[in-house]
């Protein structure tokens, strides 16, 4: 193939621009970038006016020389044309395909019918001047090498028409096409859009540039037709040259798309790279990305063949993303960028570039590490993207990841295990899956259900700060903000949370996946001897309160088997089976009352059996009616014992370790919170008699 591309243009109906003034304003287009201009570019403008009118050959038609790729070829061709996709999105910007408008497509429909567009409709319908067309060009096309095809009006059909009828030895670095009508039906000739289902194999990229004012785009673009390609909308007046093809060639964006087809990036050369400050340390935002895609390489690392290379991509693409972010709220706070993030940018207007693998993050202390492995171990990391790995690679990154951040694997092997017992906990089928995806995914719906009360982490929280600070610049969308606020939701207390748990609006499964969280975060603190977090309680017997109020109010006058009513039972199973796992294990503050659990299946809900601990037996005040009285818990009998002198001394009974690391017997601070709340009061200590 030869190294220079060859232009392919192919004009719309008309005279066929027989001076190529199309030319002239391209090539100015293309010198005001910086472009040499088509400058030692060969140049094909084939002129098919006369055979548009008619013809009295009877040729056939073409046939398809490139086949559509099917199964893993497909997958694997759509994944890298998604590659060079992105990157024209990153030079030029977002995709914007706008919308149908039903009276302009009927301009366009009638419009067919009018003589000045009988050329058109001579190509649409009749099949001998399509092949007359379409042979007239293919006898100009050279037999190998590498075109730039640009369509403009009919040109554009016509080169849709084209692109899988071109020899063999021919690719196409890139479609362009300006003002399109392939967004109207009618001009699908023989089936097109079946045609070009999907990417054909030989075709680099597509972008489609239109205006609003423009009647023959019909004021959208046509990736509604071609979902896999990129729509771009063009500012323009409304004038009678609005669909012109020298309006559309003088356009910087269409000039860039050209140009960077024919000659390749003008900023591979110049571009500077942000290299960041290598003396400043990271803060909590930072460190948390980097140990976010730190973890999502050490994922990629471990997989193999087209799993790994999708994986990759997405990582890549994600990557990309969240750097511009974090390095746009550095600008925007006038802060500088450490040189450990700067260095995972990713430049995604080259296909060819990777993703840079980050460093090993800095140790962490394991109580930070609680809330940050947790929400890692429960959330999808390459959101918006969904990809299945097996729970054993899942487990080792982990792992991993756990000895990088100073923890020892023993730490990661306790993430995973506590993990694993929180979602068999809540499931009746230990071996079914706990949805973790609906923990980010149905994060946005709890924020707003909430107003961001959900957000709200319980004072001294470790490594909460940093997540309700940053999700005012991310928000809750994306893979930094669905992270973080997977972070903040396993830490929240409250009402916001209960709130937000309740609102119809939050499904179900969310509310198994954060509350799958939260016991996990508890379970990894007991297994790790670490003091509890007082917001896991709180939330979940304040969720518990929420839900039967709601569900007693609903039941009222719904139907049994209202859809309404089976959420909020599923929800109430799913609070309190980790409530009774909490019971279980002794990890409930001393005094503190246990939520309703239902008797049956469509019954009443009553108290929890009584479960004894180590720490003596929690009040069990029912809060199926609502929050009572408030009473001093039940106190324990002392121990007696007699001195050696016969003196008999009295002693308040032991706490468990995991009990003195609970309770606060002065009751203040957040415990004091849940039992006003809760409208009881702790048990006493020693320090109360």
């Amino acid at each position: 193939m030869s190294e220079a591309p060859v232009l392919l243009f192919l004009h719309g109906v008309g005279t066929g621009d027989q001076e190529d003034a199309w030319q002239e304003s391209l090539i100015e287009g293309l010198e005001a970038l910086g472009y040499p201009g088509l400058d030692g570019v060969k140049v094909i403008a084939p002129k098919y006016p006369n055979t548009l009118n008619g013809v009295d050959d009877d040729l056939p038609l073409p046939d398809l020389t490139v086949a559509l790729p099917t199964g893993e070829e497909a997958q694997l061709n759509r994944r890298e044309f998604q590659r060079r996709e992105a990157a024209i999105e990153a030079l030029l910007g977002p995709t914007d395909q706008g919308r149908i408008r039903p009276p302009a497509d009927a301009v366009v429909d009638a419009a067919l019918t009018a003589p000045v567009f009988s050329q058109a409709a001579n190509y649409l319908r009749d099949t001998r001047i399509r092949a007359s067309v379409l042979t007239r060009i293919l006898k100009e096309v050279p037999a190998s090498g590498r075109l730039v095809l640009v369509g403009h009006s009919l040109g554009s059909v016509i080169a849709a028409d084209l692109v899988r009828r071109l020899p063999r030895a021919v690719d196409v670095a890139g479609m362009v096409t300006i003002g399109s009508p392939l967004g109207n039906v009618q001009f699908h000739v023989d089936g097109l859009e079946k045609v070009l289902r999907q990417p054909p194999v030989n075709l680099g990229w597509w972008v489609n540039f239109w205006n609003g004012p423009d009647p023959v785009a019909a004021g959208r673009g046509i990736s509604s037709v071609f979902p896999w390609m990129i729509d771009l909308r063009l500012p323009s007046r409304l004038d009678p040259h609005v669909h012109d093809a020298t309006r559309y060639l003088s356009s910087p964006s269409v000039a860039t798309a050209i140009g960077y087809a024919l000659h390749g990036s003008l900023g591979r050369d110049l571009a500077r790279i942000d290299q960041g400050v290598d003396d400043i340390p990271l803060n909590a935002l930072e460190s948390w990305v980097l140990m976010v895609l730190r973890y999502g390489h050490l994922i990629a690392s471990k997989l193999s063949g087209g799993l790994q290379d999708r994986f990759r991509e997405a990582l890549r693409q994600v990557q990309a993303e969240t750097v511009s972010q974090v390095r746009d709220r550095s600008r925007e706070e006038g802060q500088p960028l450490p040189a450990a993030i700067a260095s995972l940018m990713v430049d995604l207007s080259d296909p060819t570039s990777d993703a840079p693998e980050p460093r090993r993050p800095d140790s962490i202390s394991r109580e930070d590490a609680v809330v940050v492995l947790v929400s890692l171990a429960t959330t999808n990391t390459i959101r918006p993207f969904e990809i299945s790995v097996s729970p054993g690679i899942l487990r080792e990154a982990v792992e991993d990841l756990g000895i990088e951040l100073g923890l020892s694997r023993r730490f990661g092997q306790d993430v995973v295990a506590a993990v694993d017992e929180a979602r068999k906990e809540l499931l009746d089928n230990g071996a079914a899956w706990v949805k973790w995806a609906a923990l980010g995914v149905g994060a946005a719906a709890i924020v707003a259900a909430t107003g961001g009360l959900a957000l709200a982490a319980a004072p001294g929280v470790a490594g909460a700060a940093v997540l309700t600070s940053a999700l005012a610049t991310f928000g809750p969308g994306g893979m930094v903000g669905g992270l973080l606020t997977a972070g903040a939701l396993v830490s929240a207390g409250g009402g916001g949370i209960a709130i937000g748990l309740t609102s119809p609006s939050t499904a179900a499964e969310t509310v198994e996946a954060v509350v799958s969280s939260q016991l996990a975060a508890a379970l990894l603190r007991d297994r790790q001897g670490l003091d509890q977090d007082p917001s896991t309680w709180m939330s979940l017997t304040g969720t518990r309160i929420e839900l039967q109020r709601e569900h007693t109010r609903l039941a009222a006058c719904s139907d049994p088997s209202a859809p309404g009513l089976k959420e909020l039972k599923r929800k109430l199973e799913a609070v309190d089976r980790a409530l009774d796992c909490l019971v279980k294990k002794g990890l409930t503050p001393i005094g503190s009352p246990v939520p309703a659990v239902p008797e049956k299946p469509g019954g009443g809900f009553s108290t929890l059996s009584e479960q004894s601990t180590s720490t003596g037996t929690a009040s069990r005040t029912s809060l199926a009616q609502g929050p009572r009285p408030r009473k001093r818990g039940p106190r324990s009998k002392p121990h007696s014992d007699r001195s050696p002198g016969g003196t008999r001394t009295r002693t308040p009974p032991r706490a468990t370790n995991q009990t003195s690391r609970m309770s606060d017997p002065h009751a203040r601070g957040p415990w004091a919170e849940a039992q006003r709340h809760l409208g009881v009061t702790p048990r006493l200590g020693r320090r109360n008699i």
